[in-house]
C-alpha cells in the first residue's frame, strides 16, 4: 500500500476548481492529495465521443467526402461552410497570369497563396494545406487567365468545433 501525502497549493487547487467546476465550493476546507501508489488509468475519450476509428483514418478521402473542381479563368468559391478544410491539387500555369488562393468574410479578402504564371515557361506545383472557415467566411480560387489550370480537391476534417469528421 502506498503512502498518502497532502498538498497545499493555492494555485493547485484554482487549476482543479478551473477545470472541474462543480468541484468548486464543495471541497472547502479539504486539501489536494498525491499518493506514491500507482493507479492505471484507461483513456476512454475516443469511445465516449462516439468514435472508434483512429484519428488518420478520419480524415480518409471517400466518394461522398471530397469536392473536386477545375477553375480556369474566373472567381470561383470553392467552400462556404464552417470548419477544417484539407485542399489540396494541382496548379498549370502555361503562360501569363495569376492563381490566387483566397479567404473572405465578403468585405476583406486575404491571399493565402499566390502562384504566378510565366511567359517564358510552363510550370506545375502541386499544393496541399488546411484551412479554417468561421461563420460568413468563405474559401475561394481566382484565375486571371485561361492559360492556368487549377484542379482543387477538398475535404472536411473538423468541424467547426474542432470534432473530427469520419469519411
Amino acid at each position: 500500500m502506498g503512502q498518502e501525502f497532502f498538498i497545499n497549493s493555492q494555485e493547485l487547487e484554482n487549476k482543479v476548481r478551473t477545470l472541474l467546476p462543480s468541484q468548486g465550493g464543495a471541497g472547502a476546507g479539504f486539501d489536494l492529495s498525491a499518493s506514491t501508489q500507482i493507479i492505471p488509468i484507461i483513456d476512454l475519450t475516443e469511445s465516449a465521443e462516439g468514435s472508434n476509428v483512429r484519428q488518420d483514418l478520419q480524415s480518409a478521402f471517400s466518394l461522398n467526402t471530397i469536392t473536386a473542381t477545375n477553375v480556369q479563368n474566373t472567381n470561383n468559391t470553392i467552400i462556404n461552410t464552417t470548419g477544417y478544410f484539407r485542399i489540396f491539387g494541382v496548379v498549370n500555369t502555361f503562360g501569363s497570369g495569376n492563381v490566387f488562393f483566397n479567404v473572405t468574410d465578403g468585405t476583406t479578402t486575404k491571399t493565402m497563396y499566390q502562384f504566378v504564371g510565366s511567359t517564358t515557361s510552363n510550370n506545375s506545383t502541386n499544393f496541399d494545406f488546411i484551412v479554417f472557415l468561421e461563420a460568413g467566411h468563405s474559401f475561394q480560387v481566382n484565375s486571371t487567365s485561361a492559360n492556368n489550370v487549377t484542379q482543387v480537391i477538398s475535404r472536411q476534417i473538423a468541424d467547426i468545433g474542432g470534432n473530427l469528421s469520419n469519411p
